[in-house]
């Protein structure tokens, strides 16, 4: 049930990255895996996948996980991306599985939003790999977070 509600989510909130390909592979509170597979929605002319759609899939990965601790806190807490970073190793065919695994480095920070009730910022980041568990390319994300004011 989980899953197809992050699957409406995405095709009514994002609507680019579910028609992209981007698919929630599994979440839990650790870590976060999306899986993109190269169609004609998010080819390139070089017949790999466009740096884009790599990057919606990454960057799903750090914010689900960061909008599932922030809904389970209880808080009203805005959520900003303030800067994105990208290195590409090899040519994106095929599936892509990308991964954030700093689910305890979110819960650390978001102890100190709570605590300090002052704006945070936390570095992500979201590894791909191929079929073969090759690294393809890795996205670094910094987002801001803060308590809404009532």
């Amino acid at each position: 049930m989980r899953f197809l509600k992050y699957h409406i989510f995405l095709l009514t909130k994002l609507p680019a990255a579910y028609f992209c390909g981007a698919r929630i592979k599994s979440i839990n509170s650790n870590e976060c895996n999306v899986k993109i597979t190269l169609n004609w929605f998010n080819k390139n002319p070089y017949r790999s996948m466009f740096w884009a759609a790599q990057g919606m899939a990454a960057e799903l990965t750090t914010a689900l996980m960061l909008t599932d601790k922030i809904n389970k806190s209880g808080y009203d807490i805005s959520m900003l991306l303030i800067s994105s970073k990208s290195n590409y190793y090899k040519k994106a065919t095929g599936t892509i599985v990308f991964n954030c695994s700093e689910g305890n480095n979110m819960d650390e920070m978001m102890n100190k939003l709570i605590s300090s009730n002052t704006p945070q910022t936390i570095t992500l980041s979201s590894r791909g790999v191929n079929q073969n568990k090759v690294k393809v390319s890795e996205f670094v994300f910094e987002w801001s977070l803060k308590i809404r004011e009532k």
